[in-house]
């Protein structure tokens, strides 16, 4: 007789089958242009073939156990916390954690580090800093804090939202006149980078935990729809940035 799986690791196994044939559906349009464009279009052999496939594997698996990571764990402990903090009724202690929260993920995002460099290094380019490492460090980092300032702030305004009860509307437009106010003032160099930093900010980290935050708390709050009340908080955290680091070209 064959060896059976108990039921839960029969389920963890089907489910991340499951999730694998997902990845692969995901990325077969983003492998399908690429491959047409370079055959078809420009009509170009397709370079060390093997390494093209042993990366697409590794994508395919990266992406797969990433998703299951924020199923399993992220998603779990942020809808936790918020249902602890929202029982335990402490507003300031929630405060708190929302903007640890938001502070915390954005200044570890990837893609915001990427980013960060990468400025620095055309900004030292352009005369802008100084062209040494640790004048561009300085300001990639300081990009980077004030990203990550930025969201905090953000998640702290979006949970207010939550508690009060105000339109998710009315805050959004608020923000966007702020931005295209500070889009009047803030130095030409900057406003690209500003609007950048608002994309990557809300990427791999910083949206599972974020989105977890708001359903969680919602769902605690008498009379507030995770639905309707739950979502919203990734828009602050896009919108916020591009104000704060169009403030911090000013400074600079």
């Amino acid at each position: 007789m064959g060896l059976r799986l108990p039921e839960s690791k029969r389920l963890l196994h089907n489910r991340f089958l499951r999730q694998l044939f997902g990845s692969v559906l995901d990325l077969a349009p983003v492998l399908g242009v690429v491959l047409f464009f370079q055959v078809i279009v420009i009509h170009q052999p397709i370079p060390d073939v093997g390494r093209l496939v042993g990366g697409m594997c590794l994508v395919i698996l990266g992406l797969t156990f990433f998703i299951q990571g924020l199923e399993q764990g992220l998603f779990p402990i942020g809808e936790q916390m918020a249902h602890a903090l929202a029982r335990k009724g402490s507003v300031f202690w929630l405060i708190v954690f929302a903007f640890t929260l938001g502070f915390g993920t954005t200044i570890a995002e990837p893609a915001l580090i990427a980013v960060a460099d990468e400025a620095a290094r055309i900004a030292a380019q352009g005369g802008v800093i100084q062209n040494s490492r640790e004048a561009m460090t300085n300001y990639a980092l300081g990009l980077r804090m004030t990203v990550a300032l930025s969201v905090g702030f953000a998640i702290v305004v979006g949970v207010i939202r939550i508690l009060k009860g105000w339109p998710l509307h009315y805050v959004i437009i608020a923000g966007y006149i702020g931005v295209v106010l500070m889009t009047l003032v803030a130095p030409p160099e900057i406003i690209g980078l500003a609007y950048d930093s608002g994309g990557v900010t809300t990427s791999t980290i910083t949206v599972p935990l974020v989105t977890a935050l708001g359903v969680g708390l919602s769902s605690s709050i008498r009379g507030r729809s995770p639905m309707v009340d739950g979502f919203g908080l990734i828009a602050f955290a896009s919108l916020t940035p591009m104000i704060f680091v169009m403030a911090y070209g000013l400074l600079i």
